[in-house]
């Protein structure tokens, strides 16, 4: 346990991140400046697009970043650093610059989520904690808002920590969750830590320690009169769970001025039975006693059967939430783009037989292209020192037809990348969660045509690319000194 609480989370890399930079810090390279990006490929789930999140996390870890003697002293018991690098290590700092999308921005694939440029040490010992931290909140932000979306504005809470991968991702996928769409959580850390509504009601234990259903009903609402909601499946919901509710409501609640907040429906066919409990709570009059549904749900089970006239007022969604059950791997990755020789960053690339693994090179810009109307037509890949002049038709590249000759006209554009370290510090103070949430709904409803919002076939959102930028991403392609050196043959 003291080893637990006492973890440093500098030491969350993979152990090649720690072989390349001794091999930097030996052959006198561990200060030359770099840039790696952070991308993705592919939206999970088929989606249209993917919500950004996990940056203020990148930031804790980028600041905080140093290696204390038992971490020193673990590198030496593997026999294969340098006294000289550890001893280098044992005062580590990061020293460079990070641009990334602010939190919850609406992203797609193939674009810059973070730019790492730095010395190549530092660059590289962030590489893992890095990812870990956009890969999973990106995830379950992205699922959780499809959820949100199939619910139709109804309530959607986290109720996923105990089927969660561990400790960490039920607290920081309860984090994601809610900048995501959700109005709340029932893990009380995630409450404590980032100030997130939690909710929670009874479990069935709580109805079968007592002798009889009502009785266990009746005390729950003597201890919390102002909120009581009652877990209605444990034996039978409409023979005894339902009508046991409702004696409480009469007996217990009303006469103290109360009345009863909802009942819950954990299991069964939560659309026949929602309809039937409904019908049953308005027949004795607590019309405004809400239901609640969970068990096993997420966008597809929630589209299903409120398209079956299910009479549900709020969702807890558990584990195919905080697992992101459908399509559990994010993918982003973490690449070199750029190295600086004489002052200058000359780009990099890498190249794959799978056309989808060739990395888009260089310093680079990233700019959302508006219409006339605000709404985000695609987004443009620049050189870093190109200037994007819109009042003009603006000359474009779509790189999987480069042959069409196409145009923007009368639109706007925005750079979307925004200095978050500077240095090794960051560069604005943290943002509210709720800011966070309440910016993916704004961009979803003003900016993210509907079109790309469908849970099937959604439309193709385009990242396009300058002219110059295409040019230089095709000039690297075609160099032959990359594979072959200085020697190839023309």
């Amino acid at each position: 346990m003291e080893q637990y609480n006492q973890r440093n989370i500098t030491m969350m890399m993979d152990l090649y991140e720690m072989t390349m930079a001794n091999g930097y810090y030996l052959s006198g390279c561990a200060d030359n400046r770099v840039v790696f990006d952070a991308f993705y490929r592919r939206n999970p789930d088929d989606s249209g697009f993917a919500v950004f999140a996990g940056l203020e996390q990148v930031i804790e870890y980028i600041e905080n970043m140093h290696f204390d003697a038992a971490d020193i002293d673990y590198f030496h018991s593997l026999g294969l650093f340098s006294d000289d690098f550890l001893d280098y290590l044992a005062g580590f700092r990061f020293r460079g610059d990070i641009s990334a999308l602010p939190e919850g921005t609406i992203m797609y694939p193939d674009e810059p989520i973070l730019s790492v440029t730095a010395p190549l040490l530092d660059a590289q010992l962030v590489e893992t904690a890095l990812l870990a931290q956009v890969n999973h909140q990106s995830l379950i932000a992205t699922k959780t808002h499809r959820i949100v979306r199939a619910a139709q504005g109804r309530g959607v809470s986290d109720f996923g920590a105990r089927r969660a991968h561990n400790v960490d991702a039920a607290v920081y996928g309860a984090r994601a969750a809610y900048i995501g769409g959700a109005n709340g959580t029932a893990t009380v850390l995630a409450g404590q830590m980032f100030d997130i509504p939690v909710s929670g009601t009874m479990a069935h234990s709580w109805v079968m320690f007592h002798d009889d259903e009502y009785t266990a009903f009746r005390r729950y609402a003597e201890t919390y009169p102002n909120s009581t909601v009652l877990l209605i499946d444990t034996y039978d919901v409409l023979g005894s769970g339902v009508p046991n509710a409702i004696r409480v409501a009469n007996e217990v609640l009303i006469p103290r001025g109360k009345r009863l907040k909802g009942v819950r429906l954990d299991s069964g066919d939560l659309a026949y039975l929602s309809k039937r409990v409904r019908e049953m709570l308005d027949a004795a009059g607590l019309q405004d006693c809400k239901i609640v549904a969970s068990n096993s749900l997420d966008e597809f089970t929630i589209q299903s059967i409120l398209g079956q006239g299910a009479c549900i007022d709020s969702f807890g969604v558990g584990e195919r939430l905080i697992t992101a059950k459908s399509d559990p791997v994010f993918g982003a990755v973490y690449k070199m783009v750029a190295v600086e020789k004489d002052g200058i960053f000359q780009p990099k690339i890498k190249i794959s037989e799978n056309a989808g693994k060739i990395t888009n090179p260089g310093k680079k810009c990233l700019y959302r292209v508006y219409d006339r109307d605000g709404k985000a037509v695609a987004d443009l890949l620049t050189l870093a020192d190109e200037k994007v002049d819109l009042s003009v038709p603006y000359r474009y590249v779509d790189p999987q037809k480069p042959w069409e000759v196409r145009y923007f006209r009368d639109c706007t554009a925005k750079p979307l990348q925004q200095l978050v370290i500077k240095d090794g510090k960051r560069t604005f103070p943290t943002r509210p969660l709720d800011e966070l949430r309440d910016f993916v709904e704004a961009q979803l409803e003003t900016e993210i045509w509907q079109e790309e919002q469908r849970f099937e076939n959604p439309h193709c959102h385009f990242v396009d690319m300058s002219p110059e930028y295409y040019s230089l991403k095709m000039g690297l392609l075609n160099d032959d000194q990359l594979r072959h050196g200085e020697n190839a043959q023309s």
